[in-house]
């Protein structure tokens, strides 16, 4: 029998490793829905630079917009859990359906647009903030990223790459301790929170836009009405709501919790993000942030080694979450619109066209890095993208949750359904606004 380096036999050290396996997947973080990443996926490195740059810009100022967008977002991505539950199809899926086709290809034509940009801007922080740590050239950090995550996601089944995105999610708990290594005047948080102090012009509200534009995006939403179908699917048993009678009332119920907390801890992490940018960079009247290694960079020496490493960490963590999120939405919408085969449990050879897609949108994102484009404009257009595509699809999202042909008895209630109008409302206006010069 092989004794290792350790003293231990070969299979007693198996043994030991199948029992961290096994408690790890017995962990209650192991059981959550899709709400969580979906979530930290929000937060991913271009929007650390959207709430850095807020927090660099305008101090404490702009940190009631977290407050504001918390229920806003959770209630659009709510919806998109329910349709996705529900119907046993995803968001794609149920648009064709429901809405003429121009509706779905527009949709779908901007949000593959839109994704691969932003993978480009995702990648290029990633990349930038592991030369930070590591020294290696940041093109080959960031080839190193793009390939990690690609080859995770097409040879690594669902449900256990979804076990390692989940515990990734921690790393959003780097935000929150680096302000336990700065001064924090909390008094001052808690009034500029509730009462902020700026001139409405068009600098405020182009920061304005930005945090909304970043906090509620339209990839989030494919993303999540079809992890929701993938975890009914793997489900021994489980099948779509509109079939389930009276056990439906009880997933509704943790689809609400799982949805609700992800979209909280998402935003506390965003607060605690513009917060930290605020105490140390805004104070010492560094106020130009265009990336989240920019903003890393910079509070080393405000706030010592610890907060940088910590700062950067997040990035890192976030970025390999965020990647996968943008490529698996765009892969989840055009796979629906096409009829075809989709999944992240199945093979590669059996989805061979949803793959594909996210293999074209990872490394069309690398690609970028050697083109001309510049990944803050890669940033930019996916910003406006967004912006225009987020208004009707937020309407769509909307309809669809309120209509029984769809939805049957389970449609959305009231409230929520008020406040999914208000979000599109304050989208609506956001995007008019990006629009306007000056």
């Amino acid at each position: 029998m092989r004794v290792s380096k350790s003293g231990l036999t070969e299979p007693r050290r198996l043994n030991a490793l199948e029992h961290v396996w096994t408690r790890l997947k017995e962990h209650p973080l192991a059981r959550v829905g899709p709400g969580l990443i979906t979530g930290v996926a929000d937060d991913d490195p271009s929007g650390i630079a959207t709430y850095s740059q807020a927090g660099a810009q305008f101090g404490l100022n702009m940190l009631w917009t977290m407050p504001l967008c918390f229920p806003l977002m959770a209630a659009i991505q709510s919806m998109c859990a329910r349709i996705g539950r529900v119907t046993g199809k995803g968001l794609a899926a149920n648009i064709k359906l429901a809405f003429p086709p121009v509706v779905l290809n527009g949709v779908v034509l901007l949000l593959l647009v839109a994704n691969t940009l932003n993978i480009a801007a995702d990648v290029a922080a990633m990349g930038e903030v592991g030369q930070l740590v590591t020294g290696v050239n940041r093109h080959l950090m960031t080839a190193f990223f793009v390939f990690a995550t690609l080859l995770l996601q097409v040879f690594v089944p669902y449900h256990r790459y979804v076990f390692f995105l989940k515990w990734l999610t921690l790393s959003l708990l780097a935000y929150a301790a680096v302000l336990f290594t700065v001064h924090v005047p909390w008094g001052q948080v808690a009034l500029r929170t509730i009462w902020p102090h700026f001139t409405l012009n068009s600098t405020s509200a182009a920061v304005i836009v930005g945090v909304f534009g970043t906090t509620i995006s339209p990839y989030l939403f494919f993303w999540q009405a079809s992890e929701e179908v993938e975890d009914m699917l793997r489900t021994k048993g489980a099948k779509p709501l509109a079939r389930a009678g009276r056990t439906a009332e009880k997933e509704l119920r943790r689809i609400g919790w799982d949805t609700w907390s992800g979209m909280f801890y998402s935003d506390l992490a965003a607060y605690f993000i513009m917060l930290a940018a605020a105490v140390t960079l805004n104070v010492a009247r560094i106020t130009d942030i265009n990336t989240a290694a920019q903003a890393a960079g910079a509070l080393r020496p405000l706030a010592g080694d610890f907060a940088y490493i910590l700062f950067t960490l997040g990035i890192l963590g976030v970025g390999l979450i965020g990647v996968p999120v943008l490529a698996g939405s765009a892969g989840y919408a055009l796979a629906e619109a096409m009829n075809w085969k989709w999944g992240l449990e199945r093979k590669a050879t059996d989805a061979r066209g949803f793959y594909g897609v996210i293999a074209v949108s990872v490394l069309a994102g690398l690609g970028i890095q050697y083109s001309p484009i510049s990944p803050m404009k890669a940033l930019f257009w996916s910003a406006v993208i967004n912006g225009v595509v987020a208004v009707p699809l937020m309407v769509v999202i909307v309809l669809l949750v309120s209509k029984k042909s769809v939805m049957g008895s389970l449609t959305m209630g009231r409230p929520i359904v008020i406040l999914g109008w208000i979000a599109t409302a304050i989208m609506a206006a956001a995007a008019v606004r990006m629009f306007i010069p000056g």
